[in-house]
């Protein structure tokens, strides 16, 4: 996540608007995708300090479209409420403010919303996938706008292979669930069988 932080920083801060849209929409997607140690990496202030440029006239603010900062505010925004853990996010949206760069908090669509991550996972095959992490990465550093459009679309297609993976390992999860279950109670027919207490039906059952 390191690397692929400091090169969206650098996209981020593109003098070309759709260059830069384009990054947010990237970091957006990981921000929502790729867990805690994505977050982790994002809320620091090494971070954190690049994007406050975007928005700073003291830095990039006078330079920067209305576009980009908006998108900007609106992030650290949801961030904040989203990711309470990521203290120095909250630190740095509150001194926007305070500085009077930040007016009012945005309105942030439903869909937009971060949706925090579900407690940490084990080892995830496909975010580990080192081949995928280098050419994420070797995408983030091309020059070529329509790179950061294949980085999105790589982002979502380790998404879904890792929604149909956890569907798999759920639905196997039931079905060793219906096996036990169907062997406990085959245990307990065992325990109370009586071959002339036992009607037809009975045995019919447990066969």
């Amino acid at each position: 996540p390191q690397i692929a932080v400091r090169l969206l920083a650098h996209k981020i801060q593109s003098p070309q608007e759709w260059e830069a849209v384009q990054a947010l929409t990237v970091l957006e997607a990981c921000m929502k995708n790729c867990g805690r140690r994505f977050h982790n990496e994002v809320g620091k202030f090494r971070f954190l300090n690049e994007l406050i440029k975007v928005v700073s006239p003291k830095y990039l603010g006078d330079r920067v479209s209305e576009k980009v900062k908006s998108k900007v505010i609106e992030l650290l925004y949801s961030w904040t409420m989203a990711l309470p853990e990521e203290s120095k996010i909250k630190d740095a949206y509150y001194m926007l403010k305070r500085q009077g760069i930040v007016m009012f908090d945005p309105v942030i669509p439903a869909d937009r919303t971060l949706i925090p991550s579900p407690p940490p996972r084990p080892k995830n095959p496909v975010f580990d996938d080192e081949e995928k992490s280098k050419l994420l990465a070797k995408l983030l550093k091309s020059k070529n706008p329509d790179d950061l459009q294949e980085a999105n679309k790589l982002i979502k297609s380790m998404v879904k292979e890792d929604e149909a993976r956890i569907q798999k390992v759920t639905k196997r999860m039931h079905t060793l669930e219906e096996v036990n279950n169907n062997v406990k109670l085959l245990n307990e027919m065992l325990v109370h069988y009586s071959k002339e207490d036992s009607s037809e039906a009975d045995r019919e059952l447990m066969k």
